[in-house]
């Protein structure tokens, strides 16, 4: 796939394109967490029921399951970058819309809006996969992947402080003044990828796995207030069943499907996508549980009695050792593969929750088991954006990156709504009030130890690779694989041929190989 003179960028990758990606990336996450300080406030701030309430959260959670893998093949399609400036407009429209009503539903549609920024992961690894050198590469998409908890865990303690001393509308100016930025930042560092993908948009699909994902995610969220074995709830599981299944024959069938279903059932890529859902169940349960057992108050007996400020600070960690960790996978993933470092990571998520088990006496142990859990989780988020990017052709990037953050997400609601259920069905109630107990605490963190055993198990069936192996590149046919001339690089491999014209016996071509980074033939 050769691209046009109109898709060439604009200037060469610079220094800057990394850092700016990920702080879209962690600008997303920023609009995640924002309202996590004044979730139990939003029916007062709203005027409405508890039930309704969440509806401000869910909505965010459907919409942003919804445009991920969208996002990530109209990237693919048109640019990566228009695609990405798209999203976080459309997050800036939405924070606006939010931080000028208390409405709920404005506040709902402000926040169903945000929510199409949260393919700008996916989409900054595509960008970076099309454009960074292989030295470059592996430690990028370390920081972009894990942009995702560091911005999670700067934002809640800020929020936190922003809510307790200003009126809380300040928290979506805040989000998108942050987004404005991004964009500015996107359009001067960031060049427009020359890697374009083939075919047009498939919309029936993109309308199939809407219906599929929203009716899949609407009982997982909305299961605990409905009752899990409700009419509705049971319906709902069963149509999103249905549909998927009718969304996944029609793909098939698409000569340029949304999602390539025969590249997801590759043995790497559909491991190292269950793999993400159980890393992202892991991560959630810490961020659940550790903000509520440290605002307690100390007469329940196990709660530490925190503010909302303090209780962020202690978790906040979580997020900056993700961070850290980037440059550590860079060199692990460079000596032993991304799959060893995924396992590495899940080892050190283990330990992290085991000793989290008895490290719930003071605020000081919170810390020391947010590094811990941070770091691992830091180690396997980098680690499976490498897999995808391995076992999938250039062009199909975003897409299968959207994919696998999608996957991530539904791991996030799984925990969400499972450790929902452990805590409500283990609380004390005093007062009429339902009080967390220490022992649903420590349940919750042996479902995310479970969690974390699937996801090593899975890992280790991936397949091996020795990091020493040269990467090859990807020809569509055995024509492509022998160009007769320089200028007739493989038509699946963006890139430039350094001497084109006449015949020749040796011919420079600038090509990307299979895994993203460039190669010279």
């Amino acid at each position: 796939m050769t691209p046009t003179p109109t898709d060439q960028p604009t200037r060469r990758a610079g220094a800057a394109v990394v850092p700016v990606l990920a702080f879209a990336g962690i600008t997303v996450a920023v609009m995640q967490t924002l309202l996590l300080p004044v979730v139990k406030d939003l029916p007062r701030l709203l005027d409405t029921t508890p039930g309704d309430a969440t509806w401000v959260l869910t909505s965010t959670l459907l919409s942003g399951a919804v445009a991920t893998p969208v996002m990530g093949r109209l990237g693919d399609l048109y640019g990566k970058r228009r695609t990405l400036v798209a999203g976080l407009a459309a997050m800036v429209a939405g924070a606006l819309v939010s931080a000028v009503t208390s409405d709920l539903l404005p506040m709902i549609a402000g926040r169903t809006l945000q929510g199409f920024a949260m393919g700008a992961i996916p989409l900054g690894i595509g960008l970076m996969r099309d454009m960074l050198p292989r030295e470059r590469l592996g430690s990028a998409m370390a920081l972009m992947s894990s942009s995702i908890g560091v911005g999670g865990g700067l934002a809640l303690p800020a929020a936190a402080l922003v809510a307790q001393h200003t009126d809380w509308h300040v928290l979506f100016y805040g989000a998108a003044g942050l987004g404005a930025l991004a964009i500015a930042l996107t359009l001067l560092a960031v060049p427009e990828s020359p890697v374009r993908a083939g075919g047009g948009f498939d919309l029936p699909g993109a309308l199939g796995l809407s219906a599929g994902l929203v009716l899949l995610l609407l009982p997982v969220t909305k299961g605990g207030d409905w009752g899990w074995s409700s009419g509705t709830t049971l319906g709902l599981f069963a149509a999103s069943a249905a549909v998927l299944l009718l969304w996944g024959v029609m793909e098939l069938r698409v000569p340029a499907p949304l999602v390539d279903l025969r590249t997801t059932a590759r043995r790497e890529v559909l491991l190292t996508n269950l793999a993400s859902i159980m890393v992202g169940v892991s991560f959630y349960v810490v961020s659940l549980v550790l903000p509520q057992l440290l605002q307690l108050p100390a007469a329940t007996g196990h709660g530490l009695g925190q503010s909302m400020v303090v209780a962020g600070l202690c978790v906040a960690p979580l997020g900056l050792t993700m961070m850290f960790t980037a440059p550590l996978y860079a060199r692990l993933s460079a000596r032993f593969g991304p799959r060893t470092t995924l396992i590495i990571g899940l080892l050190v998520i283990a330990a992290g929750y085991g000793g989290g088990l008895g490290l719930m006496a003071a605020a000081w142990q919170t810390v020391v088991t947010s590094v811990v859990i941070g770091a691992g989780i830091g180690l396997a988020y980098s680690s499976l954006p490498a897999l995808i990017v391995g076992a999938v052709p250039a062009a199909e990037t975003g897409a299968a990156n959207g994919l696998n953050t999608l996957m991530r997400s539904l791991g996030t609601s799984v925990s969400s709504a499972v450790v929902g259920v452990v805590l409500a069905g283990t609380a004390d109630h005093v007062g009429g009030v339902a009080v967390p107990t220490m022992h649903g605490f420590r349940v919750s963190f042996l479902i995310a130890t479970a969690a974390v055993a699937v996801g090593l198990v899975l890992a280790l069936f991936l397949p091996r690779r020795r990091p020493s192996d040269a990467p090859r590149p990807r020809a569509s046919s055995e024509e492509d694989a022998h160009p007769r001339h320089a200028g007739d690089a493989p038509r699946d491999l963006p890139g430039r041929a350094l001497g084109a014209g006449a015949a020749s016996p040796r011919a420079d071509v600038r090509t990307d190989d299979r895994t993203g980074v460039r190669a010279d033939v």
